[in-house]
């Protein structure tokens, strides 16, 4: 158990109060600027407050560089707590500091506007974050979304992000049984030794050859789709003219996952490992005609026009940080604790209802982009709410001593964990859990996928838990909709149990003797079900996406020219119900923030 340092035994000395560096011009350039309750500070406070206030009040003053920490923006006794905001006007003010409101407020303030962040929370990165997960235990783990694929390298550099990703050497493993013998497919980036695992586990080549033949084909459709993401919204035939194969795009855009991959593969297990990326985070059959689930798989494999999906170094907390930076170090403030409470326009100027420490203030915009759901929106407009979306997904997050033994005695537990470890994925499985749970019962069988991050990243484990061969491992279950969670504890827990047990059919061992504890003695194990994450992240319904996955092109004339657009022209989404929008990407905020840019190319900094 972690020792908890002692006390100390008298409280720090305080520093003597620096003289304030606010001059009497400094002090009118504020009343100027409309700071009036700000210079009053500055000339009232005590030694100790007005200290802080001057410096703070000397750099707005004289226009330099604002540097200020994050932590005296959140909620707090700080002095800008009881400022709340430094402006009376912005040109942007963005609802929300997860990811995509980072990239839009990063932009926007490169490009000269004035932009203000408010964030309910007491930290930005919405559900992009790294944090300690387990009490005592010196690990930060990805809590929510834990890999990268989407997010565009034109964000990266046009930001001047520094981060690190890195490939993972293993695709995938999925463990299974045949003729009595413990066994896997191993897909890895190389290619004699995947062959080798197609044929030892089908009996033939047959099945590799399709393989390399689907992922061919959609990766023509991932050089070919996803550098539109970033461009204004196309409409279907410029789309399907730009992917310039009627065969091609029939396969992945008209008809369903389902029936293309009952043409192109014969094994079970094959099959399922491929509708895999057709369900994440999303409750829908192979078969469906919505076509939700070739949404879904289309986002899965164009990421990067690879399809890959990479390791953040550092969790993913790394890169919303460094957003975060990008943003502040470009000029925007950012103000955590600050719950956004109403949107009221007339289309040219927005009025923004804030809240913080139970205060109420109002601060004016030229355009309010809005890091939060489509629902979200509509209250904050008081508007009637979209038809609501369901997430259906368990997210687990685990701390290990050791990685498990493996039944099949063929792969390296190493290698199997590096990439996605699939479990109870063959496509009749995926098909009966979906058949259950439609039918109002959770899955009896549960499927889920597991990565070990630490095995491409140790960074995220202190270094005495990474010595001594520790390791971390993330679960995403599948086929579990919100409906069949009334919030009580019971679903969850016989969920949890029911997948760990379908997990334990291919381990040599337990996972439970494997789990490390934390500092209490609890097994180092958190679950996470759609109605835990609509309460800790207000994802509505639990849905990792906010709403069912979009095409990316226009589908209609109310679509807009970005897939950003409300019914207010200077009102836009910028979360990940936007067109185009789902996974760690950061493509709405750069989509909004470019619609932004065009309607108001000139507008330069307010005074």
């Amino acid at each position: 158990m972690a020792r908890r340092p002692a006390a100390p035994a008298a409280g720090p000395k305080r520093a003597p109060a620096r003289p304030s560096r606010l001059s009497s011009r400094g002090f009118s350039r504020l009343v100027a600027l409309g700071l009036v309750g700000f210079a009053v500070i500055v000339a009232t406070a005590g030694d100790e407050r007005r200290s802080e206030a001057a410096d703070l009040g000397a750099s707005i003053a004289n226009e330099a560089p604002w540097t200020y920490p994050a932590t005296l923006l959140g909620p707090g006794p700080g002095v800008l707590g009881m400022i709340m905001v430094l402006h009376r006007s912005y040109d942007a003010v963005i609802v929300g500091g997860g990811h995509n409101g980072l990239v839009s407020a990063a932009y926007l303030a490169r490009a000269g506007r004035r932009v203000l962040v408010l964030e309910r929370l007491g930290r930005t990165g919405g559900a992009a974050i790294s944090a300690p997960a387990f009490p005592g235990v010196d690990a930060r783990l990805s809590r929510y979304s834990y890999l990268v694929s989407l997010l565009p390298r034109k964000i990266v550099d046009d930001l001047g992000l520094r981060f690190d990703l890195r490939k993972r050497s293993v695709s995938s493993y999925t463990p299974t049984e045949r003729r009595g013998r413990d066994t896997g497919l191993l897909v890895t980036r190389d290619a004699g030794r995947t062959r080798e695992s197609f044929a030892r586990l089908t009996g033939s080549e047959r099945e590799f050859a399709a393989w390399q033949d689907f992922y061919g084909k959609a990766a023509h459709v991932a050089e070919r789709v996803f550098p539109t993401l970033t461009a204004p919204l196309p409409t279907e035939d410029e789309l399907r003219e730009r992917v310039g194969d009627d065969r091609i795009w029939g396969m992945f855009f008209q008809q369903t996952l389902g029936e293309t991959i009952e043409q192109t593969f014969t094994d079970d297990l094959v099959r399922g490992v491929v509708l895999t990326d057709g369900l994440i985070g999303t409750f829908t059959s192979a078969w469906a005609e919505d076509l939700r689930q070739n949404r879904c798989f289309l986002y899965h494999v164009i990421g990067g026009g690879t399809g890959d999906w990479d390791v953040p170094v550092g969790g993913m907390g790394a890169l919303t940080d460094e957003l975060a930076r990008a943003a502040r170090e470009a000029g925007a403030e950012i103000l955590t604790g600050h719950e956004v409470t109403a949107i009221a326009t007339d289309g040219q100027r927005a009025e923004v209802t804030y809240q913080h420490e139970q205060r109420t203030a109002t601060v004016d915009a030229g355009h309010v982009l809005v890091n939060a759901s489509p629902e979200a929106l509509a209250d904050l407009l008081g508007q009637e709410r979209p038809e609501p979306a369901e997430g259906a997904q368990l997210k687990v997050n685990m701390l290990l001593k050791r990685l498990p033994r493996l039944r099949d005695t063929g792969v390296d537990p190493r290698e199997a964990f590096a990439g996605t470890f699939h479990v109870t994925e063959s496509f009749e499985q995926l098909e009966a859990a979906y058949a259950e749970a439609a039918a109002g019962r959770l899955p009896s069988q549960p499927p889920s996928e597991i990565y070990c991050h630490s095995l491409s990243d140790p960074s995220i484990l202190g270094e005495a838990l990474a010595r001594e061969g520790y390791q971390t491992l993330t679960l995403f279950g599948l086929h579990t909709p919100a409906r069949l969670f009334d919030g009580s504890g019971d679903e969850k827990a016989r969920l949890l149990a029911a997948t760990v047990a379908q997990l334990d059919r291919y381990l040599a061992e337990p996972l439970a003797d494997c789990l490390a504890t934390d500092g209490d003695g609890a097994p180092c194990m958190e679950a996470k079900t759609p109605v835990d994450l609509e309460r800790d992240l207000r994802l509505p319904g639990g849905n990792i996406f906010h709403r069912d996955l979009s095409w990316p092109f226009r589908t209609d004339a109310a679509t807009g020219r970005w897939g950003v657009e409300t019914g207010h022209p200077n009102v836009l989404l910028c979360g990940a119900g936007a067109v185009r929008g789902g996974g760690v990407s950061g493509i709405p905020g750069h989509n909004a923030a470019m619609a932004v840019l065009e309607a108001r190319p000139g507008v330069g900094p307010r005074t």
